[in-house]
């Protein structure tokens, strides 16, 4: 349960312990509480409720970083309670553990990051360091088209949609490290503005345009790290070895530059 459009039964959550705040996804936090004491959520997939994106970038990385950071969180606090649930079968504890709470919350931004923003590009630079192709493309391209086949008809923004979650990785591993840590920002709430609400259902509402400074206009980690993988993808093309990831390393860098000059949203660092 996400936390929107959705409803309760008054007995699940007293069963579960009511909502609590001890990390920044109380909703997830009360799902998998009820889920332990062997409640079950029924979803309803022919029924279209409203729904807002942040219209901003940052305001957009502050609530991936609060889901990420949450989810890292709830990990550690709802571990143990988990392993001991007794209406939960090992199955199910099994996948709570690894799959929905280690790989997705934790491993995924986590080694995706690393992997492709980090030890990818330094390859092309160090000889000795090979990457096998089915590791780093054949496998996560099935795993691709396996998620995207569920929506056919965005498949033509899904080359944007993976340079866009390249830049993402960034924000979800300092997230999810954070939350796993208990580091620094792992319990801050900042609320996402929603503008919504008092439009029409044929209007695209927007924050308003306000000038702002230079570090507020400009994402520096996004153009710090597009400046590294300009560079890999460049002496990548100078000195071409066994493998040629340069073209990659390009598009990866130029969403990283859009990013970083807040080229998405209704900001730039134009305005």
């Amino acid at each position: 349960f996400n936390g929107t459009a959705g409803v309760w039964r008054t007995a699940a959550i007293k069963e579960a312990g009511g909502w609590k705040d001890r990390t920044t996804v109380e909703d997830m936090d009360l799902a998998v509480r009820a889920t332990l004491k062997g409640w079950k959520f029924v979803y309803v997939g022919d029924i279209r409720v409203k729904s807002e994106l942040p219209s901003t970038y940052k305001a957009y990385c502050r609530q991936q970083f609060r889901w990420s950071c949450g989810g890292a969180h709830l990990f550690r606090k709802v571990a143990k309670d988990i392993l001991t649930a007794k209406d939960v079968s090992l199955i199910k504890k099994f996948h709570m553990l690894y799959s929905f709470f280690l790989v997705r919350r934790v491993m995924a931004p986590t080694v995706a990051c690393i992997l492709y923003n980090i030890i990818l590009p330094i390859s092309v630079m160090i000889p000795e360091l090979f990457l096998p192709v089915w590791g780093i493309a054949y496998i996560p391209t099935v795993l691709l088209v396996v998620t995207a086949i569920r929506h056919p008809k965005n498949l033509h923004i899904l080359p944007f949609w993976i340079l866009f979650e390249s830049v993402m990785t960034m924000h979800r591993m300092r997230a999810a490290l954070s939350g796993l840590f208990e580091l620094s920002e792992f319990n801050e709430w900042v609320v996402t503005k929603k503008t919504g609400n008092n439009f029409e259902d044929n209007e695209v509402p927007l924050l308003q345009k306000t000038r702002k400074r230079l570090r507020d206009r400009v994402n520096f980690r996004e153009i710090v790290f597009s400046a590294f993988l300009f560079f890999c993808a460049s002496y990548n093309l100078v000195f071409p070895g066994k493998t040629s990831y340069y073209f990659n390393l390009y598009l990866q860098g130029l969403a990283f530059v859009c990013l970083g000059l807040n080229f998405t949203g209704t900001c730039s660092c134009c305005q």
